[in-house]
């Protein structure tokens, strides 16, 4: 078990852009989604993955990964997950000693991109990049769960 310490902030701009160091195409459904937990499988890449989260705090979440064949992911994708899912391009910044993750959403999401950092401690601090916006991790419309439940698209 671990605990992810997550914050999520909209952007103010594209100029993150010149400063990615990759990015990955991921598609990722729910097969459960609560009001606190939710149980999703992911392809990232080449990889692909089962994934529990449970929600404390809105920050902080209880997370649990475990690795599956990608054969599995699609057939659960194609066959078992909740409508609609989740596309996004995952694009890796660092700035520091953080590694900001922006989402690009696709899909019934289209328009939305997300900045997220992992911190080791809720209050530790970190570099604001200018290219940062108003923060909305305490906004449950914000979680994927809730995306592929509510999709931007139709707020």
């Amino acid at each position: 078990m671990g605990i992810e310490i997550e914050r999520k902030f909209l952007l103010r701009s594209d100029a993150w852009r010149t400063q990615v160091s990759y990015s990955v195409r991921l598609v990722q459904g729910y097969l459960a989604r609560g009001e606190h937990s939710a149980i999703r499988v992911r392809i990232k890449g080449d990889g692909a993955e089962l994934n529990i989260k449970h929600t404390l705090d809105g920050i902080n979440r209880l997370e649990y990964e475990y690795q599956i064949p990608v054969s599995d992911a699609r057939e659960i994708l194609d066959r078992v997950a909740l409508r609609p899912l989740i596309e996004k391009t995952r694009h890796h910044v660092v700035r520091g000693d953080h590694l900001w993750e922006i989402d690009e959403f696709y899909g019934e999401n289209a328009g939305l991109v997300l900045a997220e950092i992992e911190l080791g401690d809720p209050d530790e601090p970190f570099d604001r990049p200018e290219w940062l916006g108003e923060e909305v991790s305490l906004d449950p419309r914000y979680y994927n769960s809730n995306l592929s439940r509510l999709p931007y698209s139709k707020w």
